[in-house]
């Protein structure tokens, strides 16, 4: 077992772990160094496959205001979102974007060098910057990606998993870590360690999301103790691509609806102006419940999106990473329909911290959507989610260039030496098929806590997940990666599964065929590891 230090730990290697290594970096002085964690290789995340774009409140946007994009988030958010929070993220959007500038993004701009502004669903007004089309994420990835390897002061572990986080006495010493290849575990104390693992769309048989994301953040800091928020709501965006291309369905971004695409059925009857006044531009959870009616009625595993009205030009080069891969499948999107339908997007809960990050773990910080800030609420408003990313790293810097990270004089060993111990001891060598345990976990969580749930969906659900757990046996040491991603997954769907029984409601994403209304006054709901059991706090 290898035992180091740093000052400061980033698990994580998407947009907001990237972007709070650097204001770190910039803003620090780091004795130990800094060290950035990824499971996979570096720009292998969700932020990578954003596509839509990236909310800002732009200063020269005569159109907008901090006030309206507050109102049109806490609208979306359906009765679950932090005034305050959303407030505080929307004042600052304009900093943060104009400061993202000087690692190497950069957003499209028109022929004046203006930024080109788009509309998305819920927006009232163009406030949605794009980069390289429709390559937004990406492309902001691979710019701090390039500005983290440049930089000599930041240390990088790829092919690395975070066991166990450690933690005594509501207070985080540093994270166990495990190197996917050698197999080796290394002990590493910080004062200062920021989750930023992205979601868990994995969990669902069609997802939007890459391989890795399992939800690990979310496991590790309920096994640690600290409260997670609003686990119920998993955001299914209404158009993947409906072809498997992998362990993922490739995103439709809704900014092609925002551009004047519709969806239709085969013959190209249009269908949403029978769910939605506002039709395809209607929120997503609603626009999401209205294909899988589609489909549910027609017996199609797809409906599809026609975006042949909008100028060839103009769709061509607005959104050619989306008509590159269509071309892959023989689909050109100037002349033919596009087979779409939904798959787990986004996730609304998480860690439950404040706008810098902090858990109520001392030490612990979370950011990013392995976060839940209270922006996003029940139901998150469209490309909401990259700006809480680089808002809140940018704020968990400024709050830790003021914090004493020394940790000369810790006695760390005898402190953790229990739960580090659990690691220096061989387990057993047990036949476990990770791949079929995680086929059956995301058939699972699609087909009775999806779209549409229930009190009887849920209880099944609950039921499979328990006999999984009992049949893989592994609840703290694991053998691979694959291993302890199973064992993250477990723990992560029982906590869905348990919140979204007890929210007996329709809101937002989470939508209960046997509860269709809304409650008139809501809560979060927070729930903790309390005695080994999952408890509700509040």
């Amino acid at each position: 077992m290898k035992y180091t230090k740093r000052t400061a730990v980033i698990i994580g290697s998407g947009i907001s772990g990237l972007y709070a290594a650097l204001k770190i970096e910039q803003q620090m002085q780091l004795p130990d160094g800094l060290l950035l964690i990824t499971k996979s290789e570096l720009k292998e995340s969700n932020s990578y496959y954003a596509q839509g774009g990236m909310v800002a409140v732009l200063k020269e946007n005569q159109n907008d205001s901090v006030e309206l994009h507050t109102k049109d988030t806490i609208k979306a958010g359906a009765g679950l979102s932090e005034p305050e929070t959303v407030k505080f993220i929307s004042e600052n959007s304009d900093r943060v974007v104009k400061d993202l500038l000087n690692f190497g993004v950069d957003f499209d701009r028109d022929e004046n060098g203006n930024f080109t502004l788009t509309k998305e669903a819920a927006h009232s007004v163009n406030r949605i910057l794009h980069s390289g089309g429709d390559a937004t994420g990406r492309e902001i990835e691979i710019a701090l990606c390039n500005a983290v390897k440049n930089n000599k002061n930041i240390e990088l572990y790829e092919n690395t998993v975070a066991t166990e986080l450690l933690v005594k006495n509501n207070k985080c010493g540093g994270v166990i870590v495990f190197n996917a290849k050698t197999k080796d575990y290394e002990v590493i104390y910080t004062k200062a360690l920021i989750i930023a693992t992205g979601g868990l769309g994995q969990l669902y048989e069609y997802t939007t999301n890459p391989a890795g994301a399992t939800g690990d953040g979310f496991a590790l800091c309920y096994n640690a103790g600290a409260a997670l928020r609003d686990m119920e709501f998993i955001q299914f965006h209404p158009t993947s691509l409906a072809i498997n291309t992998g362990k993922n369905r490739f995103l439709i971004s809704e900014a092609l609806r925002g551009e004047g695409a519709k969806l239709c059925d085969e013959f190209g009857t249009r269908f949403m102006r029978k769910y939605h006044e506002k039709e395809e531009l209607a929120p997503r959870d609603i626009v999401a419940r209205s294909i899988f009616c589609e489909m549910n009625n027609s017996g199609d595993k797809n409906v599809y999106l026609d975006a042949t009205s909008i100028d060839k030009d103009k769709l061509l080069k607005r959104f050619p990473t989306i008509a590159k891969k269509c071309a892959q499948y023989g689909i050109d999107i100037a002349e033919d329909y596009i087979p779409v339908s939904p798959a787990a997007h986004y996730f609304m809960g998480g860690i439950k911290t404040n706008v810098c990050g902090q858990t109520d773990i001392q030490g612990l910080f979370a950011v990013g959507e392995a976060s839940s800030t209270g922006l996003h609420g029940a139901n998150r408003l469209a490309s909401n989610s990259l700006l809480e990313c680089v808002v809140c790293a940018f704020q968990i810097a400024q709050f830790l260039k003021n914090s004493d990270l020394s940790t000369d004089n810790d006695n760390n060993d005898n402190d953790y030496n229990d739960i580090i111990k659990k690691y220096e001891k061989s387990i057993e060598k047990i036949s476990v098929d990770t791949e079929k345990l995680k086929s059956e976990i995301q058939n699972i969580m699609w087909k009775s806590v999806g779209i549409f749930r229930n009190e009887k969906t849920l209880t099944e659900a609950l039921e499979s997940i328990e006999k999984i757990n009992k049949i893989f046996k592994r609840v703290d040491k694991c053998d691979t990666k694959e291993e302890y991603e199973i064992r993250n997954m477990l723990i992560n769907a029982k906590l869905i599964i348990l919140c979204a029984i007890r929210r007996k409601e329709s809101r937002g994403a989470h939508y209960r065929t046997d509860y269709l209304t809304a409650k008139d006054k809501s809560k979060h709901s927070v729930i903790r590891k309390t005695e080994g059991e999952p408890e509700f706090v509040e």
